[in-house]
């Protein structure tokens, strides 16, 4: 029973942190390594695979969403604290690198963005159902019309599917929940949420070159209302093309060091990154809601 209660122990510890609470460390464990003190503080603003944004907001080929249960998306961490986590982490981030008394500022909104990420990954702890409802409402995709497209959604889902019990267990192990090396954890989670991003991008290409060819084949009277929908599903899939570019450039500084330009971001180029994903999301959050998105 002692062992069992550990572990609980633990578990509540960390989530009264995140209501306010004062926290109790008993046996401290020993200081990481320091290019994973560097990604722990820097890691802090990591999104869910999508960015910050729901998972209706992806759009087959033909315009359409595919939604989400409400009831399952409740948990899900808001894009506006996204933004906000990114944000002081790019303003903390430029002025820790100035005069002392602004130095000192820096480590605050560093620190605010530390627990505001803290934050979302105990709220992503709740995520799984919401993204396993949607990849059974998509499944194979069959209302895509492109087979490509189709295919880059399946496997995109996979890999944001995995993404989830890869973080859950990391985050378990920093907060000695769990016994195993969180390491190797969070770099797969990362890896995941990479690759995610990778087959997003990809697929929007393909939908713009789609779009393209049935821009070309409209005549007549319908090329006026064709124009217009198809400009607004273009504007929609290049602006999630530069979100998922900002994304992936962190994902990949995240990962361990020597793949690219792993671990050389400053804290500061981090955000920035960050808050033009976010900023991105929040804008196609209220352009979605304002045209009745679900």
């Amino acid at each position: 029973m002692a062992a069992a209660a550990d572990p609980l122990s633990s578990l509540v510890s960390v989530l009264e942190s995140y209501r306010g609470r004062d926290r109790v460390v008993r046996d401290a464990p020993p200081p990481p390594p320091p290019w994973r003190r560097r990604g722990l503080r820097e890691r802090c603003c990591r999104g869910p695979p999508w960015g910050g944004r729901v998972p209706e907001g992806r759009r087959g080929a033909d315009g359409g969403h595919w939604a989400v249960p409400w009831p399952l998306s409740l948990t899900r961490p808001s894009p506006q604290i996204r933004t906000l986590c990114y944000g002081c982490q790019l303003a903390g981030g430029v002025l820790a690198r100035k005069s002392p008394t602004e130095s000192e500022m820096g480590r605050r909104l560093l620190a605010v963005s530390a627990q505001l990420s803290h934050c979302r990954t105990v709220l992503r702890l709740f995520d799984d159902l919401a993204m396993l409802a949607y990849s059974r409402q998509y499944g194979l995709g069959a209302k895509e019309e492109d087979t490509i497209v189709r295919w880059l959604s399946v496997l995109s889902n996979l890999a944001d599917q995995l993404y989830y019990p890869c973080e859950h267990v990391a985050w378990a192990a920093d907060a000695d929940v769990i016994r195993t090396n969180s390491h190797k954890w969070w770099t797969l989670s990362t890896a995941f949420w990479g690759l995610s991003l990778v087959l997003g991008i990809v697929r929007s290409l393909r939908i713009l070159l789609q779009l393209r060819r049935k821009l070309r084949n409209c005549t007549g009277e319908s090329l006026e209302q064709s124009q217009k929908e198809m400009d607004a599903q273009v504007k929609s899939e290049v602006l999630s093309i530069l979100s998922s570019m900002a994304d992936l450039s962190n994902a990949v500084h995240w990962l361990p060091p020597g793949f690219l330009w792993a671990g050389q971001f400053p804290p500061w180029l981090v955000g920035l990154m960050g808050t033009i994903s976010s900023l991105i999301g929040v804008y196609q959050t209220s352009v979605g809601a304002g045209s009745g998105a679900v």
